[in-house]
Protein backbone atom coordinates (compact mmCIF):
# COMPACT_ATOMS: atom_id res chain seq x y z
CA UNK A 1 0.00 0.00 0.00
CA UNK A 2 2.89 2.07 1.06
CA UNK A 3 4.74 2.00 -2.79
CA UNK A 4 1.01 2.28 -4.56
CA UNK A 5 0.75 6.11 -2.50
CA UNK A 6 4.01 7.12 -3.70
CA UNK A 7 4.11 5.89 -6.68
CA UNK A 8 0.56 7.75 -7.25
CA UNK A 9 1.62 10.76 -4.78
CA UNK A 10 -1.17 10.20 -2.69
CA UNK A 11 -1.46 9.44 1.25
CA UNK A 12 -2.17 5.54 2.20
CA UNK A 13 -5.23 6.26 3.56
CA UNK A 14 -6.58 7.63 -0.14
CA UNK A 15 -5.57 4.30 -1.18
CA UNK A 16 -6.99 2.41 1.18
CA UNK A 17 -10.60 4.37 0.12
CA UNK A 18 -10.25 3.20 -3.30
CA UNK A 19 -9.28 -0.38 -2.63
CA UNK A 20 -12.35 -0.19 -0.72
CA UNK A 21 -14.37 1.64 -3.14
CA UNK A 22 -15.16 4.59 -0.93
CA UNK A 23 -16.86 7.29 -2.90
CA UNK A 24 -14.81 10.20 -0.95
CA UNK A 25 -11.93 10.33 -3.55
CA UNK A 26 -12.35 12.36 -7.23
CA UNK A 27 -12.41 10.35 -9.67
CA UNK A 28 -8.83 11.43 -11.42
CA UNK A 29 -7.06 10.58 -7.98
CA UNK A 30 -9.02 7.26 -8.03
CA UNK A 31 -8.02 6.26 -11.87
CA UNK A 32 -4.09 7.06 -10.56
CA UNK A 33 -4.36 5.21 -7.84
CA UNK A 34 -6.04 2.40 -10.16
CA UNK A 35 -3.03 2.87 -12.68
CA UNK A 36 -0.33 2.66 -9.64
CA UNK A 37 -2.21 -0.40 -8.22
CA UNK A 38 -2.28 -1.82 -11.88
CA UNK A 39 1.37 -1.37 -12.27
CA UNK A 40 2.80 -2.65 -8.76
CA UNK A 41 0.50 -5.94 -9.16
CA UNK A 42 -1.28 -4.91 -5.71
CA UNK A 43 -4.25 -6.58 -5.15
CA UNK A 44 -6.25 -5.75 -1.69
CA UNK A 45 -6.17 -8.36 0.90
CA UNK A 46 -9.82 -9.47 1.01
CA UNK A 47 -9.30 -11.32 4.66
CA UNK A 48 -7.53 -8.12 6.75
CA UNK A 49 -10.44 -6.40 4.47
CA UNK A 50 -13.08 -8.53 6.32
CA UNK A 51 -11.61 -7.80 9.59
CA UNK A 52 -11.53 -4.15 9.64
CA UNK A 53 -15.48 -4.40 8.17
CA UNK A 54 -17.26 -7.35 9.50
CA UNK A 55 -17.81 -7.80 5.60
CA UNK A 56 -16.54 -10.46 3.32
CA UNK A 57 -18.46 -8.95 -0.05
CA UNK A 58 -19.62 -12.12 -0.70
CA UNK A 59 -23.36 -13.99 -1.14
CA UNK A 60 -24.07 -17.35 -1.33
CA UNK A 61 -26.35 -18.93 -3.38
CA UNK A 62 -28.65 -22.43 -2.35
CA UNK A 63 -30.11 -23.43 -5.61
CA UNK A 64 -31.68 -26.54 -6.71
CA UNK A 65 -31.40 -28.30 -10.43
CA UNK A 66 -28.74 -25.76 -11.87
CA UNK A 67 -29.59 -27.30 -15.64
CA UNK A 68 -33.45 -25.99 -15.18
CA UNK A 69 -33.84 -23.25 -17.86
CA UNK A 70 -35.82 -20.67 -14.79
CA UNK A 71 -32.91 -21.44 -12.08
CA UNK A 72 -30.43 -20.94 -14.59
CA UNK A 73 -31.19 -17.39 -15.67
CA UNK A 74 -32.13 -16.71 -12.27
CA UNK A 75 -28.70 -17.44 -11.19
CA UNK A 76 -27.10 -15.36 -13.65
CA UNK A 77 -28.98 -12.48 -12.93
CA UNK A 78 -28.07 -12.73 -9.12
CA UNK A 79 -24.67 -13.08 -10.02
CA UNK A 80 -24.64 -10.23 -12.50
CA UNK A 81 -26.45 -7.62 -9.78
CA UNK A 82 -24.16 -9.01 -7.31
CA UNK A 83 -21.45 -7.91 -9.22
CA UNK A 84 -22.38 -4.83 -10.06
CA UNK A 85 -23.11 -4.10 -5.96
CA UNK A 86 -19.31 -5.27 -6.15
CA UNK A 87 -19.86 -8.73 -4.60
CA UNK A 88 -18.83 -12.36 -5.62
CA UNK A 89 -21.33 -15.46 -5.52
CA UNK A 90 -20.67 -18.87 -4.24
CA UNK A 91 -23.03 -21.56 -5.50
CA UNK A 92 -23.96 -24.67 -3.67
CA UNK A 93 -26.46 -26.86 -5.69
CA UNK A 94 -28.79 -29.31 -3.67
CA UNK A 95 -29.74 -32.67 -5.26
CA UNK A 96 -31.80 -33.80 -2.29
CA UNK A 97 -35.29 -32.47 -1.56
CA UNK A 98 -34.95 -32.16 1.79
CA UNK A 99 -34.77 -29.40 5.05
CA UNK A 100 -31.65 -31.30 6.21
CA UNK A 101 -29.92 -31.10 2.39
CA UNK A 102 -30.96 -27.67 2.33
CA UNK A 103 -29.04 -26.64 6.12
CA UNK A 104 -26.59 -28.84 5.00
CA UNK A 105 -25.67 -26.32 2.24
CA UNK A 106 -27.01 -23.39 4.43
CA UNK A 107 -23.63 -24.65 6.95
CA UNK A 108 -21.70 -25.34 4.31
CA UNK A 109 -21.92 -21.52 3.35
CA UNK A 110 -21.35 -20.35 6.60
CA UNK A 111 -18.62 -21.77 6.73
CA UNK A 112 -17.33 -20.44 3.76
CA UNK A 113 -17.92 -16.55 5.18
CA UNK A 114 -20.41 -15.09 2.98
CA UNK A 115 -22.35 -12.30 4.51
CA UNK A 116 -25.89 -13.34 3.39
CA UNK A 117 -27.67 -16.09 1.36
CA UNK A 118 -30.29 -16.51 -1.64
CA UNK A 119 -32.18 -19.90 -1.69
CA UNK A 120 -33.66 -20.50 -5.07
CA UNK A 121 -36.37 -22.96 -3.70
CA UNK A 122 -37.50 -24.27 -6.72
CA UNK A 123 -38.22 -28.03 -5.26
CA UNK A 124 -40.82 -28.43 -3.13
CA UNK A 125 -39.32 -29.64 0.46
CA UNK A 126 -40.10 -32.78 2.52
CA UNK A 127 -40.96 -30.46 5.12
CA UNK A 128 -44.19 -27.96 4.80
CA UNK A 129 -42.19 -25.36 6.24
CA UNK A 130 -38.73 -24.97 5.69
CA UNK A 131 -36.98 -23.49 8.58
CA UNK A 132 -33.22 -22.24 8.44
CA UNK A 133 -30.91 -21.47 10.70
CA UNK A 134 -31.16 -17.29 12.49
CA UNK A 135 -27.93 -15.27 12.25
CA UNK A 136 -27.47 -14.31 8.54
CA UNK A 137 -29.86 -12.43 6.30
CA UNK A 138 -31.55 -14.62 3.65
CA UNK A 139 -33.91 -14.15 0.74
CA UNK A 140 -35.69 -16.81 -0.54
CA UNK A 141 -36.98 -17.15 -4.30
CA UNK A 142 -40.23 -18.33 -5.29
CA UNK A 143 -40.55 -20.67 -2.59
CA UNK A 144 -43.62 -21.61 -0.03
CA UNK A 145 -45.76 -18.67 0.11
CA UNK A 146 -46.03 -18.50 3.79
CA UNK A 147 -42.35 -17.72 5.00
CA UNK A 148 -40.11 -16.11 7.35
CA UNK A 149 -37.26 -14.63 5.14
CA UNK A 150 -38.15 -12.04 2.44
CA UNK A 151 -38.24 -12.98 -0.35
CA UNK A 152 -38.94 -12.25 -4.66
CA UNK A 153 -41.79 -14.38 -6.70
CA UNK A 154 -41.98 -14.11 -10.16
CA UNK A 155 -46.06 -13.69 -10.74
CA UNK A 156 -46.55 -17.39 -11.79
CA UNK A 157 -50.62 -16.63 -10.86
CA UNK A 158 -50.76 -13.93 -13.00
CA UNK A 159 -48.97 -15.32 -16.11
CA UNK A 160 -51.10 -18.57 -15.86
CA UNK A 161 -54.12 -16.64 -15.87
CA UNK A 162 -53.17 -14.59 -18.87
CA UNK A 163 -52.34 -17.47 -21.16
CA UNK A 164 -55.23 -19.01 -20.28
CA UNK A 165 -58.03 -15.90 -20.84
CA UNK A 166 -56.13 -15.63 -23.94
CA UNK A 167 -56.54 -19.02 -25.59
CA UNK A 168 -60.39 -18.53 -24.13
CA UNK A 169 -60.82 -14.90 -25.44
CA UNK A 170 -59.72 -16.59 -28.76
CA UNK A 171 -63.03 -18.48 -28.58
CA UNK A 172 -61.48 -21.85 -27.27
CA UNK A 173 -64.18 -23.74 -25.00
CA UNK A 174 -61.26 -24.64 -22.56
CA UNK A 175 -57.95 -24.95 -22.24
CA UNK A 176 -55.90 -28.19 -21.63
CA UNK A 177 -52.93 -27.59 -19.10
CA UNK A 178 -49.75 -29.68 -19.50
CA UNK A 179 -48.18 -29.15 -15.93
CA UNK A 180 -44.53 -29.37 -14.61
CA UNK A 181 -43.24 -31.84 -12.36
CA UNK A 182 -45.66 -32.41 -9.02
CA UNK A 183 -43.01 -31.36 -6.59
CA UNK A 184 -42.58 -27.96 -8.22
CA UNK A 185 -43.92 -25.05 -6.68
CA UNK A 186 -43.85 -23.07 -10.11
CA UNK A 187 -45.52 -25.86 -11.37
CA UNK A 188 -48.32 -26.11 -9.03
CA UNK A 189 -48.96 -22.36 -8.75
CA UNK A 190 -49.49 -22.45 -12.50
CA UNK A 191 -51.55 -25.04 -12.55
CA UNK A 192 -53.45 -23.59 -9.67
CA UNK A 193 -54.26 -20.67 -11.80
CA UNK A 194 -54.99 -22.27 -14.88
CA UNK A 195 -57.68 -24.13 -12.67
CA UNK A 196 -59.21 -21.11 -11.21
CA UNK A 197 -59.35 -19.33 -15.12
CA UNK A 198 -61.27 -21.38 -16.57
CA UNK A 199 -63.33 -21.84 -13.04
CA UNK A 200 -64.05 -17.73 -13.52
CA UNK A 201 -64.93 -18.40 -16.98
CA UNK A 202 -67.49 -20.86 -16.64
CA UNK A 203 -65.48 -23.35 -19.24
CA UNK A 204 -65.10 -26.67 -18.40
CA UNK A 205 -61.63 -28.12 -16.44
CA UNK A 206 -60.03 -30.96 -18.13
CA UNK A 207 -58.06 -33.67 -17.10
CA UNK A 208 -54.71 -32.09 -15.83
CA UNK A 209 -51.60 -34.15 -17.40
CA UNK A 210 -47.81 -34.00 -15.92
CA UNK A 211 -44.34 -33.20 -17.47
CA UNK A 212 -41.11 -32.86 -16.10
CA UNK A 213 -39.84 -30.02 -17.97
CA UNK A 214 -38.73 -31.44 -20.77
CA UNK A 215 -39.51 -31.04 -24.27
CA UNK A 216 -39.67 -35.14 -24.61
CA UNK A 217 -42.35 -35.08 -21.77
CA UNK A 218 -44.25 -32.33 -23.58
CA UNK A 219 -44.03 -34.75 -26.60
CA UNK A 220 -45.40 -37.68 -25.25
CA UNK A 221 -48.53 -35.54 -23.54
CA UNK A 222 -48.69 -33.83 -26.93
CA UNK A 223 -49.54 -37.02 -28.88
CA UNK A 224 -52.08 -38.41 -25.55
CA UNK A 225 -53.82 -34.46 -26.76
CA UNK A 226 -53.59 -35.17 -30.34
CA UNK A 227 -55.26 -38.14 -30.26
CA UNK A 228 -58.09 -35.96 -28.62
CA UNK A 229 -60.59 -34.29 -31.45
CA UNK A 230 -61.93 -32.06 -28.52
CA UNK A 231 -58.79 -30.71 -28.07
CA UNK A 232 -58.51 -27.35 -29.46
CA UNK A 233 -56.29 -25.53 -26.83
CA UNK A 234 -52.89 -26.11 -24.73
CA UNK A 235 -51.17 -24.23 -22.12
CA UNK A 236 -47.57 -25.76 -21.04
CA UNK A 237 -46.07 -24.83 -18.10
CA UNK A 238 -42.94 -24.43 -19.80
CA UNK A 239 -41.38 -23.57 -23.55
CA UNK A 240 -39.76 -26.57 -23.63
CA UNK A 241 -42.57 -28.85 -23.25
CA UNK A 242 -44.46 -26.93 -26.16
CA UNK A 243 -42.14 -27.46 -28.18
CA UNK A 244 -42.42 -31.00 -27.89
CA UNK A 245 -46.24 -30.41 -27.68
CA UNK A 246 -46.22 -28.62 -31.20
CA UNK A 247 -44.12 -31.33 -32.50
CA UNK A 248 -46.75 -34.33 -31.45
CA UNK A 249 -49.13 -32.36 -33.02
CA UNK A 250 -47.50 -31.79 -36.21
CA UNK A 251 -46.89 -35.59 -36.40
CA UNK A 252 -50.27 -36.37 -35.79
CA UNK A 253 -51.50 -34.40 -38.59
CA UNK A 254 -52.90 -31.10 -36.23
CA UNK A 255 -51.51 -28.13 -37.15
CA UNK A 256 -50.55 -24.99 -35.19
CA UNK A 257 -52.52 -23.04 -34.44
CA UNK A 258 -54.71 -23.82 -37.29
CA UNK A 259 -56.60 -26.89 -35.37
CA UNK A 260 -54.81 -26.18 -32.05
CA UNK A 261 -53.39 -23.51 -30.40
CA UNK A 262 -50.58 -23.85 -28.03
CA UNK A 263 -48.66 -21.07 -25.28
CA UNK A 264 -45.66 -21.65 -23.22
CA UNK A 265 -43.92 -20.30 -20.23
CA UNK A 266 -40.53 -18.43 -19.52
CA UNK A 267 -39.99 -17.13 -23.28
CA UNK A 268 -36.75 -18.86 -24.03
CA UNK A 269 -34.81 -16.89 -26.47
CA UNK A 270 -35.41 -19.35 -29.19
CA UNK A 271 -39.06 -19.22 -28.25
CA UNK A 272 -39.86 -16.37 -31.23
CA UNK A 273 -37.41 -19.07 -33.57
CA UNK A 274 -39.98 -21.97 -33.40
CA UNK A 275 -42.10 -22.67 -36.18
CA UNK A 276 -44.82 -21.33 -35.79
CA UNK A 277 -43.12 -18.85 -33.02
CA UNK A 278 -44.52 -19.91 -29.51
CA UNK A 279 -47.07 -17.33 -28.14
CA UNK A 280 -45.46 -16.98 -24.35
CA UNK A 281 -45.50 -16.06 -21.06
CA UNK A 282 -42.46 -13.75 -20.20
CA UNK A 283 -40.63 -13.78 -17.11
CA UNK A 284 -38.13 -10.97 -16.21
CA UNK A 285 -35.51 -13.03 -14.38
CA UNK A 286 -32.89 -10.17 -14.34
CA UNK A 287 -35.05 -7.99 -12.35
CA UNK A 288 -35.29 -11.22 -10.10
CA UNK A 289 -31.73 -11.00 -9.56
CA UNK A 290 -31.68 -7.51 -8.83
CA UNK A 291 -34.30 -7.59 -6.09
CA UNK A 292 -33.13 -10.53 -4.72
CA UNK A 293 -29.49 -8.88 -3.92
CA UNK A 294 -30.97 -5.04 -3.17
CA UNK A 295 -32.81 -7.54 -0.39
CA UNK A 296 -30.04 -8.66 0.89
CA UNK A 297 -28.08 -5.41 1.00
CA UNK A 298 -31.51 -3.25 2.19
CA UNK A 299 -30.53 -6.18 5.33
CA UNK A 300 -27.13 -5.41 5.53
CA UNK A 301 -27.64 -1.51 5.99
CA UNK A 302 -30.85 -1.71 8.02
CA UNK A 303 -30.69 -5.07 9.89
CA UNK A 304 -32.50 -8.46 8.24
CA UNK A 305 -35.17 -8.65 11.58
CA UNK A 306 -36.38 -5.41 9.97
CA UNK A 307 -37.07 -6.96 6.43
CA UNK A 308 -39.79 -8.90 5.50
CA UNK A 309 -42.50 -9.61 3.03
CA UNK A 310 -42.55 -10.60 -0.49
CA UNK A 311 -41.24 -8.69 -3.72
CA UNK A 312 -43.64 -9.92 -6.60
CA UNK A 313 -42.14 -9.34 -10.37
CA UNK A 314 -44.57 -9.33 -13.16
CA UNK A 315 -45.23 -11.69 -15.96
CA UNK A 316 -46.76 -11.02 -19.16
CA UNK A 317 -47.74 -12.41 -21.98
CA UNK A 318 -46.13 -12.41 -25.38
CA UNK A 319 -48.47 -13.01 -28.36
CA UNK A 320 -46.55 -14.84 -31.24
CA UNK A 321 -48.26 -16.93 -34.18
CA UNK A 322 -48.85 -20.58 -32.31
CA UNK A 323 -52.09 -18.79 -31.20
CA UNK A 324 -55.49 -18.54 -33.40
CA UNK A 325 -59.31 -18.88 -32.96
CA UNK A 326 -60.54 -21.96 -32.97
CA UNK A 327 -61.65 -24.28 -36.07
CA UNK A 328 -65.08 -23.24 -37.76
CA UNK A 329 -64.94 -19.90 -35.48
Amino acid sequence: MADVAEMAGVSSQTVSRVANNRSNVDEATRERVLAAMRMLGYRPNTAARALATGKFRMLGVISFGLNAYGNARTLEAIVSAAQDADYSVNVVSVRAQTESAVHEAFDRLTMQAVDGIILIEAQILDTSALRLPSGLPVVVVDGEETRRHPGVDTNQAEGARLATEHLLDLGHRTVWHVSGPQDSYAARRRAESWHRALKDAGSRVPPLLYGDWTAASGYAAGLELAANPDVTAVFAANDQMALGIVRALHEAGRAVPDDVSVVGFDDLAESAWFLPSLTTVHQDFEEVGRQCVALLLDQFRIGHADVRGATSVASNLIVRDSTAAPPGA
